[in-house]
């Protein structure tokens, strides 16, 4: 069987979702349950916040892949990217002949359709400019439909099937398919599209900043005449990938005053963070947000452009910003043990590190900030940023790195090493220590840190339940 639309799968038609647990995939099962399909999935390490998303859904995630997971034939399937050509799972799919489809190709066709698309995507700030985007369309009256890569605190889940004719799409530029090798976004349908940073990742797929860049150009080519476009100006990458976007309506933004939209940031205390927004000279309005750090306001400030751009009233876009209640594990407060505050981010690349990491301190200026950091991600895993880590680490108070999780497929020569970087930063009398698990990394915390400090932890990952036994631990 080729590859197939699912648009040709009627309603109450059972639809299998391999590689449910990804957060694009946990929310388009979500999606296709709310218009009436039954949805099942499989996946191999189910871990919150989707694999808890997916239980409240009363959908069934099977564990871990297998051939015997299709043994109840369904109607459809959907490939995860995280699926190779020599799963067990999906080489049965092909024997039994079920029709299937990428993920993207699904949402593209079956979700998105003919409708007004915003389409967020950039190397940072994805998941909480969907988020927020997402909140200003709502609370100006839009009722979009959304699918984001994270848990929007103000929805409570990461999907929502459209009531008008909206939707609101976390743009990722990650490969789509073992089928079809092209970024997501290439299926997107892009109208309204907010490019937030341009460097390189996903060093598994991409084999260098150029094919990186390349992707992005590719996504320039399809916005359309009467679509919007809106860039961060502050950032060379950005604006020679923004070069080679023809439209009429192009705006730029940022905190240099050469930008169409110039943001500026007011006031920062621990409760909120005011900034105002300029166009072209004229102060469109001063903004508040509880979101804080220059990446948030910077994120905030492209959904006010795209918002003036799209002709959203402004009071609707004061009312979403000032409201706005964040993305778990984005800046995530978990609580505060022993008066200890835990706050947890999934922040993996070294520009996202350094600047949560100075955000937070920023945000909490009279407490010391423990840094938490697990690398995990394909590319933190690997040495391509052994060194900018460094720097990503260079003004944290103190920091404690876990070993790099499951590096077996990963040469021995292209490994990252937490001891080295470990070894780095006490070079630059930085209090630095390298720890092997999330229990080492929890007792020496628990011994160490004292009431009103903060421990920020990073990971994109579930890091061992550290969460859950830092707060027994605490507690």
């Amino acid at each position: 069987m080729a590859q197939s639309s699912l648009k040709s799968i009627k309603p109450g038609s059972h639809v299998h979702l391999m590689g449910i647990c990804g957060t694009a995939m946990a929310s388009l099962a979500g999606l296709l349950k709310d218009k009436g399909y039954k949805v099942t999935g499989s996946d191999s390490n189910p871990y919150p916040p989707m694999s808890t998303q997916l239980e409240s859904l009363g959908i069934q995630i099977q564990k871990p892949y297998s051939k015997n997971n299709l043994t109840t034939k369904p109607d459809f399937v959907i490939v995860g990217n995280v699926i190779s050509a020599n799963n067990e799972e999906a080489q049965e799919m092909v024997k039994l002949d079920i029709p299937f489809c990428s993920l993207p190709q699904a949402m593209g066709e079956f979700i998105i359709d003919d409708r007004i698309s915003y389409v967020i995507s950039g190397t940072h700030g994805k998941t909480t400019t969907t988020s927020l985007m997402s909140w200003v369309l709502d609370q100006a009256g839009f009722e979009p439909g959304f699918l984001i890569g994270g848990i929007a605190k103000n929805f409570s889940q990461s999907f929502r099937n459209p009531k008008q004719n909206v939707f609101v799409i976390e743009g990722d530029e990650y490969d789509t398919a073992y089928f079809d090798k092209v970024p997501k976004f290439i299926h997107y349908r892009p109208r309204n599209v907010i490019l937030t940073s341009v460097e390189f990742d996903h060093a598994d797929i991409y084999a260098d900043f150029a094919a990186v860049k390349a992707a992005f150009l590719r996504l320039m080519k399809l916005i359309p005449e009467n679509g919007n476009f809106v860039f961060w100006g502050d950032d060379k990458n950005v604006c020679e990938v923004a070069d080679h976007c023809k439209i009429k309506n192009k705006f730029s933004y940022g905190f240099g005053k050469s930008n169409s939209f110039v943001c500026e940031i007011i006031e920062e205390t621990e409760g909120y963070t005011k900034f105002s927004v300029t166009h072209n000279g004229e102060k469109l309005a001063d903004f508040v947000t509880t979101m804080t750090g220059r990446y948030n306001i910077l994120n905030a400030t492209a959904v006010v452009v795209q918002a003036y751009a799209n002709q959203i009233p402004l009071d609707g876009v004061m009312k979403g910003l000032s409201t706005f209640a964040g993305v778990k594990r984005r800046q995530d407060i978990l609580g505060e043990p022993g008066g200890i505050l835990v706050i947890e981010d999934f922040a993996h690349h070294p520009t996202a590190v350094k600047e949560t990491v100075m955000a937070i301190q920023n945000k909490y200026k009279t407490r010391k900030v423990f840094s938490v950091f697990e690398p995990r991600s394909a590319t933190s895993r690997r040495k391509v940023f052994q060194k900018d880590y460094v720097d990503a680490f260079s003004e944290s108070h103190e920091i404690i790195i876990a070993e790099a999780f499951d590096q077996g497929k990963i040469s021995e020569t292209d490994r990252f090493s937490s001891a080295e970087l470990v070894d780095d930063l006490k070079k630059k009398n930085k209090p630095a220590h390298v720890m092997a698990s999330a229990d080492e990394i929890v007792k020496y915390l628990k011994q160490t840190a004292k009431p009103k400090d903060v421990i920020l932890i990073m990971s994109n990952g579930g890091f061992d339940g550290i969460y859950q036994k830092l707060f027994a631990a605490l507690g």
